[in-house]
């Protein structure tokens, strides 16, 4: 089983960047899809992009397409989440998850994953 620890999060100026990682310990890390989902306060859990697991397929939400990028290296059983241009409103705290990948697609839907690392803070100042 894999278990998912994300670093990364922090402070940072409304238009910034920010690289978020996630760590997997466990040895099929390549058998998992893995998805970005984020939770703002007295918001619900949203999905934010997801990668296969070979990487052949990613898929964003459309509000941050063209300025988040989902990458994950195999071998060294992480996946990161690359922020550009964030907005204050993108401030939440941001989960990386995990899902046995059969089919090589990307589920959008957070109930669709089963391992989840513990978050961490994304805060966007104005």
């Amino acid at each position: 089983q894999v278990q998912l620890v994300e670093s990364g999060g922090g402070l940072v100026q409304a238009g910034g960047s920010l690289r978020l990682s996630c760590a997997a310990s466990g040895r099929t890390f390549s058998s998992y899809g893995l998805g970005w989902f984020r939770q703002a306060p007295g918001k619900e859990r949203e999905f934010v992009g997801g990668i296969s697991r070979n990487g052949d397929n990613m898929y964003y939400e459309d509000s941050v397409k063209g300025r988040f990028t989902i990458s994950r290296d195999n071998a060294k059983s992480t996946v990161d989440l690359q922020m550009n241009s964030l907005e204050h409103e993108e401030t939440a705290i941001y989960y990386c998850a995990a899902r046995l990948d059969k089919s090589g697609r990307v589920s959008i839907y957070s109930e669709a994953y089963d391992l989840w690392g513990q978050g961490t803070q994304v805060t966007v100042s104005k």
